[in-house]
């Protein structure tokens, strides 16, 4: 073998789906300086650091204030609370996500209403969710209180029309950009669209730390404020220990904050550029072949994931093991759907109730991603994948 081919395969042995290895290793220094100086000072729990980054946030994306949180499952769970999301309201959530997004309802006393998704973006359907909306109100057994659109795989939903409708119903809107941070619609930034937004610092999120981690977005002072309490058991902003309304323990450590802050210098400077790049290597070389995602005129995602839809399950098992033959990782994101979650049984859900997103379960696949792949290793992903047509 050429040692050319050699160096070739042995890129592709250890290609990562999203490579935090080598992400740490470019921002190594940073990174370590950070930690020690955390470890130096003895302040551990929220502090200068998280209030550094708090700031930086949310002057980035374009709200007044950022609470940040201990992850982005708990970031969802306040702002329901923030909003007084309770008992007898219900919370339109999209059929097609990670389950947070849907059963963050259940932590209020509210209830999910799942909604389908759009075919080509993957995001909550403006149509489907007028629908929904319509008929609870028809049934009269719950009240229609607020709207959780993801910007699923890192693209914004749509929020002009979903803005719209949220008007025309009297609704909250709560943008859940766990994946989308870094995403924009013209000018406006992931995070900042609707009444309430929020995000997650999981590791493999286009921000990502080194554990758990989460923020809110309002610009509502009140708001934040009320907020700040009840990330930290209700306790009083003067006395620590005068705890006067119930909250939960999510607090952001100093560590996370610490590494958060030199990755969000690297998101803003190369990462979000390098990534679309990758994307667009990507489309170029499956489009036409296969169906690849759509970005909207006028969108940027920030692809958390770059995600691709066969024609049907056993071509996307016969690509999946294509690609795994090559050392080549994929993931499906998302096996199932909402509905077909056994947690929601009770709202006896079925599949023709939700017709795309049952379709889009069983032909999507994601594949590797993110800042640091190399145009060489995309396109040894795409040889792979049109040589198996």
């Amino acid at each position: 073998m050429k040692r050319s081919a050699i160096s070739k395969q042995l890129r592709v042995n250890s290609m990562e789906f999203r490579d935090l290895k080598k992400q740490y290793k470019t921002l190594k220094s940073e990174v370590d300086s950070a930690i020690q100086e955390v470890i130096d000072s003895g302040a551990f729990i929220l502090g200068e650091k998280v209030n550094e980054l708090e700031e930086k946030l949310a002057e980035y994306v374009g709200r007044r204030h950022c609470v940040a949180v201990g992850n982005g499952t708990d970031a969802l769970h306040l702002a329901l609370k923030a909003l007084d999301i309770g008992v007898g309201d219900a919370v339109f959530a999209t059929d097609f996500t990670y389950i947070a997004s849907a059963v963050c309802a259940y932590y209020v006393g509210a209830t999910p209403v799942l909604v389908d998704i759009n075919e080509r973006t993957f995001n909550i359907s403006p149509e489907a969710l007028e629908l929904a909306i319509q008929e609870v109100l028809k049934e009269g057994k719950l009240k229609p209180k607020v709207i959780v659109p993801v910007d699923l795989f890192g693209l914004p939903a749509d929020y002009e029309r979903i803005d719209a409708i949220a008007k025309k119903y009297n609704l909250y809107v709560l943008e859940d950009a766990a994946q989308g941070f870094g995403g924009r619609i013209k000018d406006k930034k992931a995070c900042s669209f609707g009444d309430i937004s929020t995000t997650s610092f999981f590791p493999a999120k286009p921000l990502g730390c080194y554990g758990d981690g989460g923020a809110i977005f309002t610009d509502d002072e009140r708001t934040a404020k009320y907020l700040r309490s009840i990330r930290a058991l209700g306790k009083s902003p003067v006395d620590k220990y005068d705890n006067y309304q119930i909250g939960i323990n999510s607090r952001l450590d100093s560590l996370q904050a610490a590494i958060l802050l030199p990755k969000f210098e690297a998101f803003k400077s190369y990462e979000l550029d390098r990534v679309n790049q990758i994307a667009q290597r990507y489309s170029k070389r499956l489009k036409g072949h296969l169906e690849t995602p759509l970005i909207p005129e006028g969108y940027l995602s920030s692809y958390a994931q770059y995600t691709i839809l066969l024609a049907d399950a056993k071509q996307r098992e016969k690509m999946q093991n294509v690609l795994k033959e090559k050392n080549i990782p994929s993931m499906i994101y998302y096996p199932r759907c909402m509905h077909q979650q056994r947690v929601f049984k009770e709202l006896n859900l079925k599949d023709e109730m939700f017709p795309v997103s049952t379709d889009i379960v069983t032909r999507c696949l994601s594949l590797p991603i993110g800042p640091y792949l190399s145009l060489e290793e995309v396109d040894t992903v795409a040889d792979a994948l049109l040589a198996s047509l």
